[in-house]
């Protein structure tokens, strides 16, 4: 997993990417092939904007924008509809490979 952080006109302190590397690093408990994670934090007219790019290996990338007054609060919100997301893909995948009612053995008793 390449995993990229990208900042512009917003200072990072090392604690801010830190947080973002390990919750970023969460992602990989989904069990999706995930091959490169970018993450860019530039700022706005009202506040701070932080985008999450998820590429998956055969599916669509992942983005997430989230905007917000407060840096840590926009990381926060960002991450946890990354985590809403991969896990709905993930639950796609695995439901997807389930057997279905046909396929189901007939007992005779």
């Amino acid at each position: 997993m390449n995993l990229k952080i990208r900042s512009k006109d917003v200072t990072l302190t090392d604690n801010t990417r830190s947080h973002i590397e390990s919750a970023l690093e969460a992602f990989a408990k989904y069990g999706l092939d995930i091959t490169t994670l970018n993450c860019n934090i530039t700022t706005e007219k009202k506040g701070v904007s932080v985008e999450f790019d998820i590429h998956i290996a055969h599916a669509q990338p992942v983005v997430i924008t989230q905007s917000d007054e407060d840096l840590d609060t926009a990381i926060d919100l960002a991450i946890e509809k990354g985590a809403k997301a991969l896990r709905r893909l993930h639950d796609k995948v695995v439901s997807h490979k389930a057997t279905s009612v046909k396929d189901l053995e007939t007992i005779d008793v």
